[in-house]
């Protein structure tokens, strides 16, 4: 059975007075709106946990190669580190679509939508990451360090691929005229 897309799921998580709420004129709208603001906050609440944990074994990672004496890694992997932690605080942080009533710019409905898929991307490009970063772990784990450098470049370049993808997300709000 597949998960259902985190809109569905706040939207099935409304209370009864919420939902009584949604058939009033002119509130429907604005419901829905947070609706899918809420959903971005959950999606990116997971990509900034899965960034932070993903963080914590490059840490452990990091400390096995050094008891190894490999030396050679430690200013790769001290820059891996920064730049997955500054990551999961850009994600922790980013703006959620919220714009008030008086707001210059306005964060509709399609960019709402447009951030969510995006947040749907980083999911699957941050699992993806996690998953990387747990193979390496235990390959240094069970002491296989010929390919350490190989596989922090392939994480180096896995970063690099979500920033790039979260930065298309930011556009996507920034990039609404007014």
């Amino acid at each position: 059975m597949t998960a259902k897309p985190p809109l569905e799921r706040v939207q099935e998580s409304e209370k009864l007075l919420e939902r009584i709420e949604l058939v009033l004129p002119g509130f429907k709208g604005y419901k829905l709106q947070e609706q899918r603001r809420e959903a971005d906050r959950i999606v990116r609440n997971h990509i900034h946990y899965m960034l932070a944990n993903s963080r914590t074994w490059l840490t452990y990672s990091m400390q096995t190669l050094s008891d190894a004496k490999a030396t050679e890694m430690n200013e790769p992997m001290n820059r891996l580190i920064a730049r997955v932690d500054l990551l999961a605080e850009k994600v922790n942080h980013a703006s959620y679509g919220y714009s008030g009533f008086f707001d210059s710019v306005r964060i509709e409905e399609p960019q709402l939508d447009q951030m969510l898929a995006f947040d749907t991307q980083l999911v699957e490009i941050a699992r993806k990451f996690s998953d990387d970063v747990t193979s390496f772990r235990n390959e240094l784990s069970q002491g296989k360090l010929e390919n350490a450098r190989t596989s922090e470049q392939a994480l180096e370049s896995a970063v690099a691929n979500l920033e790039t993808v979260f930065d298309q997300r930011k556009s996507t709000i920034e990039g609404v005229k007014v």
